[in-house]
């Protein structure tokens, strides 16, 4: 088995802390979740299940063909926009907002994501629909520390104002303060982000149920399957702490793996911490987007158990 050394040269870096006698092995970073199209195409997959599906994308979706007739009143100041999709999947967050746009304004769509198989899958969608422009250059397979780069680079004299969409609820598998800092400062003061976010809303105990499925399983594993493990050394459990989920695998008997000139060792009983994702109540949402943002717009669904917040720095 071929080891991935990007995940590998993360534990190295990372190393391991202590809870009580476990020792937990943090590599829970999402950029690590779509290295490869097998990876990519299992979240795919995984949005396609019944229950998260619903969930996750028909609420949101919904709720952008319900509302983006009043957001398009408040964001369109001319008669081009460009719209960035910050995590864009395979695109189908963005075809409600196009949908509307392209009755309105001549549009040019910018996909951006981490996994190349994602960008591909969402220029290949919106191409399809043949509205507006889509743009391929070198900034689409990005992360946030590029995104001011992009922005800019898409600005010219036909195209002034930049619409930063951000849904899914994305921004619960960062640190909210790290991602909101490069979003803020890629956007000037004509510019608005919609944000997509689930509000907590569930008891721990039903959070933590939803993500202890098969799907999650063969999702997630794929990031340990790449630095050797077999699926029998590990097993998946999901916990609520500190005000999020956490998904993680116990290594269940000594393992060694090598890669070039290094090791590491891991013990029966340790546990890979693979991905978090944080839960906030409104109250907390509104705090943390006016500190970055003077004027923001909150859209709800009917059990506000979704969000969509428009933002504008000035």
């Amino acid at each position: 088995m071929e080891i991935n050394d990007l995940i590998f040269k993360e534990l190295i870096k990372r190393g391991y802390s202590l809870e009580g006698n476990t020792r937990v092995w943090n590599i829970a970073d999402s950029k690590l979740w779509y290295l490869t199209p097998e990876q990519a195409q299992a979240y795919l997959d995984l949005e396609n299940v019944k229950d998260y599906n619903n969930k996750m994308f028909d609420t949101e979706i919904g709720m952008l063909k319900q509302f983006m007739p009043q957001i398009s009143t408040k964001v369109l100041n001319g008669d081009t926009i460009n719209i960035i999709d910050i995590g864009c999947g395979d695109g189908k967050k963005a075809i409600p907002v196009i949908d509307l746009l392209n009755e309105k304004v001549k549009l040019r769509y910018c996909p951006i994501d981490i996994s190349r198989h994602m960008v591909s899958r969402a220029i290949e969608k919106i191409k399809a629909l043949h509205k507006g422009e889509v743009v391929e250059f070198r900034w689409n397979i990005s992360d946030f520390d590029n995104l001011e780069n992009v922005a800019s680079l898409l600005i010219d004299e036909e195209f002034r104002q930049n619409f930063l969409l951000f849904l899914g609820s994305t921004i619960s598998n960062f640190e909210f303060n790290e991602v909101m800092y490069e979003v803020a400062e890629a956007m000037s003061n004509t510019d608005y982000l919609l944000m997509g976010v689930a509000l907590n809303t569930s008891t721990p105990d039903e959070i933590v149920k939803s993500y202890t499925t098969s799907k999650v399983d063969k999702f997630l594993y794929l990031m340990l399957k790449q630095i050797g493990f077999e699926r029998d050394d590990v097993e998946m459990g999901v916990r609520f702490k500190n005000s999020r989920v956490e998904v993680f695998y116990t290594v269940k008997k000594d393992r060694k793996i090598d890669f070039g000139d290094k090791s590491l060792y891991f013990q029966k009983g340790d546990q890979i911490l693979v991905a978090v994702s944080y839960r906030y109540n409104e109250a907390e949402l509104r705090t943390m987007l006016k500190f970055y943002f003077k004027t923001v717009k909150f859209y709800f669904n009917d059990n506000k158990t979704w969000a969509l917040g428009l933002c504008k720095k000035m």
